[in-house]
């Protein structure tokens, strides 16, 4: 696109392509399709991948590791605030993108566009780069101590369909500015936003080779995370790709393999909780971007003493709330589901669930009209047990009742997960008990568990991650330690003496 970035999103959709060292190159044809969640008779792209093209990127972001690792953290920077401009120039079209390909709100969009800047102003300051900042130690024996930091070298990001800009972003960002090299692979369900950001990244002028696109599906990762001059992956994505990932890394323990998967994430709300601000947050939490985020509540424990009361006032709220196309002209809070697969595995999910004696208070259906439009559905269940958990990416909530505090932390605890969790109360000690027994990476109060903060860590335990947390600490798994120890010339050989070398000296007379 060195051609006309100016050409927009229409240029994107009409020449599918991958970008590898500077280059376009074409891959036509339809074995990969992303159709308009709202229209899905609209295929926004379509492409062939071609399997040689990731060894081609790998090679180019190798040829590119050497100078761009040269380069000081000051001139890097400067790259990635040319890359922020070129995303803050474009904003408005990859935003619509987004919406096009995989039907969030525009108004959500938007904000997922700003992330990609603020990500950068975020990984720029001082208080994240103190955390892979060298230092120096007295070593002992005449010695100084060193600790330097340096880049693994060749990174494979890829990418989820539900965030497709803002989470590579989280991984790319701080691996670029520490001297990494990127080989990116975009969700096959969002291939016209992975393109949008090669054509961003061209824009804002990286030297070639440094940020590569490869689209693609299942082979295409498999390729990429198995390829043996990859030196990292970095993934967000379902527990099963982790998995993949991590099979595919068994006998590369020096590679670093940063995982950020999914949730089932719980709220607690007790007795003496603001019952219309646990039901707003619940709401908002539970079914965001239609309960395609990793951090939605799925799972709310309530103190019986307010069961009804919650529970009647969430229905409420939850029924009424506004479904529409993505780029409506009025605001709206839900669009639809990605793709056809969603809403089967939704509706079996809900079904499960009802034959295991769940009881549904909110029926989630499929709507009358085009696309993959559902509405949202509340089922409640005795207790909450980790071998009938799973994660559902739809707007899917329970809930359960409870007298004591233990149990809700226990029945909170109670899945293979541990990202994100909520406990809305007044009780500052309450709060601290929880805090100290949810088994999670991110746990909030008073604020539901959708959400979070570039400016502190993200990231869970268990199912939903291998303790590598992105936001503000992403930038840990980009680079890697190394220690020295350091003499004098003209001090060595008394160094060597006095650290316990005993041997005839006046062979050196």
């Amino acid at each position: 696109m060195a051609t006309d970035i100016n050409a927009s999103t229409q240029w994107i959709v009409s020449n599918p392509s991958d970008y590898i060292d500077g280059q376009w190159r074409a891959i036509a044809g339809h074995e990969i399709q992303s159709k308009n969640p709202a229209n899905p008779a609209q295929v926004v792209w379509s492409g062939t991948p071609a399997p040689a093209h990731v060894d081609a990127a790998v090679g180019a972001a190798r040829t590119a590791l050497a100078s761009w690792k040269q380069l000081s953290r000051h001139e890097r920077a400067e790259h990635l605030q040319a890359f922020s401009h070129a995303c803050k120039k474009f904003a408005e079209p990859l935003a619509q993108t987004i919406t096009m390909e995989m039907g969030k709100t525009i108004a959500e969009s938007r904000g997922e566009v700003k992330l990609i800047s603020d990500k950068i102003d975020i990984t720029l300051q001082e208080s994240t780069l103190a955390r892979v900042a060298n230092f120096e130690v007295d070593a002992g024996g005449g010695r100084k101590g060193f600790c330097r930091f340096e880049p693994y070298g060749v990174m494979a990001v890829l990418g989820p369909f539900n965030f497709p800009a803002h989470l590579p972003n989280g991984h790319w960002i701080p691996s670029l500015l520490m001297g990494n090299t990127i080989v990116f692979k975009p969700s096959e369900k969002t291939p016209a936003v992975g393109q949008w950001i090669a054509a961003i990244a061209e824009a804002a002028g990286f030297p070639r080779g440094v940020f590569n696109v490869v689209q693609g599906g299942v082979e295409t990762a498999k390729r990429l995370t198995s390829h043996a001059d990859i030196d990292g992956v970095m993934l967000t994505g379902s527990w099963r790709a982790g998995r993949a990932v991590l099979e595919a890394n068994l006998d590369r323990p020096g590679r670093i393999v940063a995982l950020e998967m999914g949730g089932s994430n719980p709220a607690i709300v007790w007795q003496d909780a603001d019952i219309r601000a646990a039901v707003l947050e619940c709401v908002r939490s539970g079914y965001a971007t239609t309960g395609q985020r990793c951090t939605c509540t799925r799972r709310m424990i309530v103190h019986r003493s307010i069961a009804d009361q919650f529970v009647t006032a969430f229905t409420k709220v939850a029924s009424t709330m506004i479904i529409a196309p993505g780029n409506a002209p009025e605001p709206n809070f839900m669009g639809p589901l990605v793709d056809q697969h969603s809403v089967d595995a939704y509706f079996n999910r809900q079904t499960t669930i009802r034959n295991n004696g769940g009881r549904v208070l909110l029926e989630g259906v499929r709507m009358d009209q085009t696309g993959f439009f559902v509405t949202p559905s509340l089922i409640e269940v005795a207790r909450f047990h980790k071998d009938s958990d799973a994660e559902t990416f739809a707007p899917l909530v329970q809930v359960s009742v409870v007298d004591d505090v233990l149990d809700a932390i226990a029945q909170a605890n109670a899945t293979e997960f541990g990202l994100a969790a909520a406990v809305f109360t007044n009780q500052e000690s309450l709060w601290r008990q929880c805090l100290q027994g949810l088994r999670a990476g991110c746990v909030n109060w008073n604020y539901g568990t959708a959400g979070a903060s570039s400016k502190l860590p993200f990231g869970g335990v268990g199912r939903s991650g291998n303790l590598r947390p992105a936001g503000s600490f992403a930038v840990d798994s980009t680079v890697f330690p190394v220690a020295s120890m350091e003499v004098a010339a003209q001090d060595a050989a008394t160094t060597s003496v006095a650290n316990g070398l005993r041997c005839d000296l006046k062979w050196f007379s």
